[in-house]
């Protein structure tokens, strides 16, 4: 089926958008990405304005909290990212495929078939199987990480004292437990983003919902800066090609997931064991680009995951 497809690509693309975030993490600021990429994903959708309209008020304000949730996972998203490895995260985020479901069953009413429990069994066991990696890779996550930060920080903004935000998110990721949190809450922010996303797509259509979506998205963040002091350098945001790079893909992906959850096959359940695909781009890419360590353990893990998939998606094939 084409709403297969169209999840699968989302799913490979989101793996590469965890990549670029963090070699754009690496040059800039959480907050400094996080606006340019919202404001440039924006400005591509721009030319899509005139189709955007014609919306009831009740319309907007379901966008807006889909928005808000998104906003959220990606504030969560972005400094657990920071501080970890990407291979790491890309699986913890996988932990979203049992909230999605919950929230699947529970708020759609969907029902799990034989070969959906089948699956979604095989891509928990392969997230418990994580678990006893976590304490192995604590040297390569926050400690590491934060230290390195905190020298960028000390030879760059040595004589500026910290901002409110600086210093809520430096306890919120002090320690490792912290940014684990993090990364659950955001796989949770972003399972009720992407149930809301099928609700949302009967009333509306993709372009509608993009596009309104990421103006929110925007606003949220020049909100959100201009309340906490975030310092922004402006110079630094333009000149990082990843954060560019970003966008693409972010724009490429959601329009492939917002018509596939217009097709009124697609099952919010399946279509969240399809999004997890992504996760070999990740442990790949970490070992390739980062360096990172223990990536045949993470690839065991993954290819439960991915048989999980298989088994669920075969009865839609």
């Amino acid at each position: 089926m084409v709403w297969i497809s169209l999840v699968a690509l989302y799913g490979i693309l989101k793996g590469v958008r965890e990549i670029l975030k963090k070699k754009a993490l690496s040059r800039n600021t959480v907050m400094e990405v996080l606006l340019m990429y919202t404001l440039l994903s924006f400005l591509i959708l721009l030319p899509t304005a005139p189709k955007a309209g014609g919306l009831k008020p009740e319309a907007y304000a379901a966008i807006f909290a889909k928005s808000f949730v998104i906003f959220l996972a990606w504030l969560c998203s972005f400094h657990a990212l920071s501080c970890m490895p990407v291979s790491l995260y890309g699986i913890l985020d996988m932990s979203r495929v049992v909230f999605s479901t919950l929230l699947g069953v529970f708020i759609i009413h969907e029902k799990m078939t034989i070969p959906g429990t089948i699956g979604l069994v095989l891509v928990c066991t392969g997230l418990y199987a994580l678990s006893g990696l976590k304490n192995r890779e604590k040297e390569e996550t926050t400690i590491v990480v934060s230290s390195e930060k905190k020298d960028e920080e000390t030879s760059e903004t040595a004589s500026q004292p910290e901002t409110r935000e600086q210093r809520i998110w430096k306890r919120l990721t002090a320690t490792t437990a912290g940014v684990v949190i993090l990364a659950f809450l955001s796989s949770f922010f972003n399972a009720v983003s992407g149930t809301m996303d099928k609700v949302l797509m009967k009333d509306m259509n993709e372009t509608q919902l993009q596009f309104w979506y990421m103006l929110f998205l925007v606003l949220l963040y020049i909100g959100y800066t201009i309340m906490m002091g975030t310092r922004i350098r402006l110079k630094g945001m333009f000149t990082n090609q990843y954060v560019w790079l970003l966008s693409v893909a972010f724009i490429i992906a959601d329009r492939a997931l917002f018509i596939a959850n217009r097709d009124p096959a697609s099952r919010v359940t399946i279509m969240t064991l399809l999004k997890q695909s992504g996760v070999i781009c990740t442990i790949i890419g970490g070992r390739i680009f980062f360096r990172e360590k223990h990536i045949k353990y993470k690839l065991c893990c993954a290819a439960l995951v991915i048989a999980g998939i298989v088994i669920a998606v075969i009865p839609f094939s």
